[in-house]
């Protein structure tokens, strides 16, 4: 049986972990053995605390939108002087997300418990932005717990602000394309097979283009079914592959090689790694600590593992913009930016700099693509239709001029 168990260590800190023993008392003398203090025990599981299991929680986050708006107003209790604790519980009867609601439950507990927030938040690393509970850390330690929080509520309005603006930029494109396909379908399974019986009763040989369409429109007309049920096996397995640790990384180089569109990823994900690692910087984290929480916080998955091994080269001394430089994933702006900040001991600016370099490089790769390709698919859109008209009315000119002569 498991049992959440309140404890004081012998160093005079106040935690609480999970604990597996065969009874309250056995698990009592078992911590007590090891020298803690117990201060409270209570049977875990669904019957008997609100924990959030590993398994249950795979695959969940709480969203962006919801964090953002918890973070705002709790630097604004924490600016009027409310205790955390205290600021803690309003936000917890306000908070309507059920996921989320739980997770504040337990965090004011542990709070209340003595633990700090910044560690509190640390068990839910999962649910939530790798660097959060770090940038609360370096709040805990500098004293200023406030400032911190604006401080990742502007780096996290940031980067979602970026994600959107080419979230919206690429629906025009999209929609283009699934009324481009929508038409298409609906000419080659219902209006091409009107004219097929048409076509069988004509003496003379149809046109290859002609017979090339009404081969594939009695191709998806007997298929359709077959077709949309591997369409839909596709989805699902592309998204279950992105939910693994290898197929994520997958997809993630697959999106950099897209055309036009993978160096546009490619920036967006090193703008989320220097606006993170400014961020953690300029809280007070030491380097490799925030270069850690920075390359976790990039979600391109394949970026990030070619971003790993600076870590280690930073801990055993190289210098951040020669490990940068050596990952072959790194701008040369942003190097020497780093470069810079190195040598001048201003490195979050010069990083926050580099962030918004990609930023704007981003903005202007978006509006070239767009500038392209919506008279591209236009065309494209257009070609088609005309390719589809002709094959059915070519028979029919065809026709007519036999019948006139």
């Amino acid at each position: 049986m498991e049992f959440v168990c309140t404890l004081g260590t012998p160093q005079g800190r106040v935690i609480e972990e999970v604990h597996e023993a065969g009874s309250e008392e056995a698990a009592r003398k078992e911590l007590v053995r090891q020298g803690y203090h117990v201060f409270k025990i209570r049977r875990g599981g669904a019957l008997g605390s609100f924990s959030l299991p590993r398994f249950g929680r795979r695959g969940r986050r709480i969203s962006e939108e919801t964090l953002l708006l918890f973070n705002q107003e709790l630097a604004a209790l924490l600016r009027a002087g409310l205790p955390i604790l205290q600021a803690l519980e309003i936000m917890l009867r306000r908070q309507r997300e059920p996921l989320f609601h739980e997770v504040l439950t337990q965090v004011r507990s542990k709070v209340e418990n003595g633990a700090d927030l910044s560690d509190a938040f640390e068990d839910f690393a999962d649910l939530l932005p790798r660097i959060y509970p770090q940038t609360l850390k370096a709040g805990e330690r500098s004293g200023e717990l406030e400032q911190v929080i604006r401080r990742f509520v502007r780096y996290q309005s940031l980067v979602t602000s970026t994600r959107r603006k080419v979230v919206s930029a690429l629906v025009y494109p999209a929609l283009l394309v699934a009324l481009s396909l929508a038409l298409i379908g609906v000419m080659t399974v219902f209006v091409v097979p009107k004219f097929s019986d048409f076509f069988s009763n004509m003496e003379s040989d149809l046109p290859l283009i002609t017979r090339v369409t009404v081969a594939v429109s009695a191709f998806l007309g007997d298929n359709w079914l077959w077709m949309s049920l591997a369409a839909l096996a596709v989805v699902i397995g592309a998204t279950s592959l992105s939910r693994s640790r290898r197929g994520a990384q997958m997809l993630g180089a697959l999106r950099l090689r897209l055309p036009l569109l993978g160096n546009l990823f490619q920036k967006m994900a090193l703008s989320e790694f220097s606006r993170a690692l400014s961020t953690l910087l300029s809280g007070g984290i030491p380097l490799v600590s925030a270069l850690e929480s920075s390359v976790e916080a990039v979600s391109n998955v394949h970026i990030r593992r070619q971003l790993e091994p600076t870590v280690a080269a930073v801990r055993e001394g190289n210098a951040l913009h020669a490990s940068l430089e050596a990952s072959g994933v790194v701008p040369e702006v942003v190097i020497e930016m780093a470069t810079v900040g190195e040598e001048t001991g201003d490195l979050d600016t010069m990083l926050t700099n580099a962030s918004e370099f990609l930023d704007e490089e981003v903005e202007t790769s978006l509006q070239r693509i767009l500038t392209l390709l919506e008279p591209l698919l236009l065309v494209m859109m257009g070609v088609i239709v005309a390719i589809l008209l002709v094959s059915i009315y070519l028979p029919l000119f065809s026709a007519l001029g036999q019948v006139r002569s």
